[in-house]
C-alpha cells in the first residue's frame, strides 16, 4: 500500500501570511515625522530654524512668517524630551481618533488647535515664544474622553479628565515657574472638548 502524505493534502496546507508594516494612521504618522525632521534640523542649526519657522511669538504682522508660524509652531520642540513626550501621546491616541473621525477631520483638528493656541499666545503672552505639539496632545486627550458619548449625557470620564487636567494646568501656571505654556494646553483642551461634543452630538429627530 502506498503511503498517504498529509503534506500533499490541500486541506492541511497552511497559507502563510506575510507580515506587513501598515501606514495605519497617515495623518498622525506624517505629523510625527514632520516634528522629528523639524527637531533634527533644529539641533543641526542650533535652534535657529526652530525660532525662524517652528515657534510663534509676538513678531510683526507685516512679516508673512508670523502667520505661517501660527500653524507650524506645533511641529517645533525645545528638546528631545519635549518631542518624545508629545510623540508618545500622539502615537498612542492619534491612530484611534483618526480611525474614528477620519484623516481629513483629524488634520483639520490639528490645524485648528495650532491656530487657536498660536493666536492665544500671540495676543496674551507676547513676550513668550510657543512651540511644541502639547496643545494638540491635550486636544486629543479631551477628544478621546468623548468615546461612547450620547446626546443628553455628559461622560463622567470627560468631567474627571477636565477637572484633573484644568486643575493641574492652573496649579502649575500659578506655582511652577518654567517655560511651559499652560494657557496653550488649556486652549488645546478647549478645542478638543468642543469638537468632541459637536462631532458626537446626534441631531435631534422631529416628531411627525
Amino acid at each position: 500500500m502506498g503511503k498517504w502524505n498529509s503534506k500533499t493534502n490541500g486541506s492541511d496546507v497552511k497559507m502563510k501570511k506575510k507580515l506587513k508594516i501598515s501606514y495605519n494612521a497617515p495623518v498622525i504618522l506624517s505629523f510625527v515625522f514632520i516634528c522629528l525632521v523639524a527637531m533634527l534640523v533644529g539641533v543641526l542649526t542650533g535652534g535657529r530654524s526652530t525660532r525662524l519657522l517652528f515657534m510663534t511669538y509676538h513678531s510683526s504682522l507685516a512679516n508673512p512668517l508670523t502667520y505661517l508660524r501660527l500653524f507650524t509652531h506645533v511641529c517645533g520642540h525645545s528638546g528631545w524630551s519635549h518631542f518624545m513626550g508629545n510623540a508618545a501621546y500622539l502615537l498612542l491616541l492619534g491612530p484611534m481618533l483618526e480611525e474614528k473621525y477620519g484623516s481629513k477631520m483629524l488634520m483639520e483638528i490639528i490645524a485648528l488647535t495650532a491656530l487657536v493656541t498660536g493666536i492665544v499666545n500671540y495676543i496674551f503672552f507676547w513676550n513668550v515664544g510657543l512651540c511644541g505639539a502639547s496643545g494638540v496632545v491635550f486636544a486629543f486627550i479631551m477628544l478621546s474622553s468623548f468615546t461612547g458619548f450620547q446626546d443628553g449625557e455628559v461622560p463622567l470620564t470627560f468631567i474627571l479628565i477636565a477637572v484633573i487636567y484644568i486643575g493641574q494646568q492652573v496649579y502649575e501656571g500659578i506655582t511652577v515657574l518654567d517655560n511651559v505654556s499652560n494657557m496653550a494646553h488649556i486652549a488645546g483642551g478647549f478645542v478638543g472638548s468642543t469638537i468632541g461634543y459637536l462631532l458626537n452630538k446626534k441631531p435631534k429627530r422631529g416628531y411627525r
